[in-house]
């Protein structure tokens, strides 16, 4: 390959290389705008169905409805953080998604507990299926945290660099 051939085929690599990261920052940025109306649309609902329980003396049986509601929006804000930091950084970073996985974990087990306890008569095999979930959804929430721990603990956070991908 000529001199005047690799400048030409750097040059392309370059323009390539350029469009994809232009084109993955303008991704990034729409799923940023969607996630934020997402939340704060979320947020208004919540901050309405919150009023709306206290004014009607209910809030007690919404309690739980309330909390999955802000789980749900403390995980869109974990996730727009994380688009956040793969737009700057340009780098997976490992930290954002385990808690997103945690808050999903802690919203499943909510749920879950939940149903539970609303059921009119639970029989042992829903009980036992229930029962293997939510210490299954446990075990996950010590191995996220442990996760995080480590992370936080050795003063990394594990990114993965596209470059080296």
């Amino acid at each position: 390959m000529t001199n005047n051939q690799s400048k030409t085929a750097s040059r392309a690599r370059h323009l390539v290389t350029f469009g994809l990261t232009a084109i993955e920052d303008v991704v990034y940025v729409g799923l940023g705008v969607v996630l934020a109306a997402t939340a704060l649309c979320l947020l208004f609902l919540a901050i309405r169905s919150f009023v709306l329980a206290l004014v009607a003396h209910a809030l007690s049986g919404q309690v739980i409805s309330l909390l999955d509601q802000i789980l749900l929006i403390l995980l869109i804000i974990e996730l727009l953080y994380t688009v956040q930091v793969s737009f700057r950084e340009h780098a997976l970073m490992a930290e954002p998604f385990l808690v997103v996985a945690l808050i999903a974990t802690v919203r499943k087990i909510l749920i879950a507990t939940a149903q539970i306890s609303q059921l009119a008569e639970p029989n042992d095999t829903v009980f036992h299926h229930s029962l293997a979930e939510l210490s299954l959804l446990s075990l996950m929430v010590l191995i996220l945290v442990g996760s995080l721990v480590l992370l936080q603990r050795h003063g990394k956070t594990a990114a993965i660099d596209r470059s080296e991908r």
